[in-house]
């Protein structure tokens, strides 16, 4: 005479969440970054400019972090100090993973940009931030490797000229190639849960 295995409903509840972790880590769907994505990702040329206190920045330097990279001036009277404030809240919602994120303004505009006030420029909006200055010639090159565009404009106002230039933000991986291109007015939210994913990548 068989005997009879007595029913254990926790085992179906069991059985059935099992099924459901499987099923969901089968068909997650992977991440989607904001902005532009570059395939296949960029390997960029080393590059070294000055910040404050006659220290030099170096990309190489970087490497293991993620770089927020943006191009303005100074004396920019609304898309740069909006491009920091979204870089500054971004910061903040990246929370203790901040630190593995470089914030960095190079600047559009070398003639009255000196690398101690773009630094301090930046520094204003949060002291973890580096501003870079440089020469021209310098500038140029990266200007056109990331194919940035950068024009004066004569103006009669006070503040003497504005600067043309591209608003785009470019994020480098922890590999030194670019990523990611956000055109002006990307949220500090996207850009904060972007640069978490990359994070992750080895």
């Amino acid at each position: 005479m068989s005997k009879r295995i007595p029913y254990a409903p926790w085992l179906t509840g069991l059985a059935i969440v099992g099924i459901t972790l499987i099923a969901g880590f089968l068909f997650q769907k992977p991440y989607t970054f904001h902005g532009t994505v570059i395939k296949p990702p960029l390997p960029l040329k080393d590059f070294r400019l000055p910040t404050a206190n006659n220290q030099t920045f170096h990309l190489s330097d970087q490497q293991g972090k993620v770089v927020l990279l943006f191009f303005g001036y100074t004396s920019c009277p609304d898309v740069c100090p909006t491009t920091l404030a979204e870089f500054k809240q971004a910061y903040a919602k990246l929370g203790n993973e901040a630190d593995k994120v470089a914030f960095v303004m190079i600047t559009a505009d070398p003639e009255r940009d000196t690398p101690d006030r773009v630094a301090n420029y930046a520094a204003f909006f949060n002291p973890a931030f580096i501003g870079l200055g440089g020469e021209r010639a310098d500038l140029e090159k990266i200007w056109k490797e990331l194919g940035v565009y950068v024009e004066k404009q004569e103006t009669n106002s006070a503040a003497g000229y504005l600067v043309d230039h591209t608003a785009s933000v470019f994020v480098i991986d922890q590999n030194g190639n670019l990523r990611l291109m956000y055109p002006y007015g990307t949220s500090a939210s996207d850009m904060a849960d972007d640069l978490s994913q990359l994070l992750k990548e080895k």
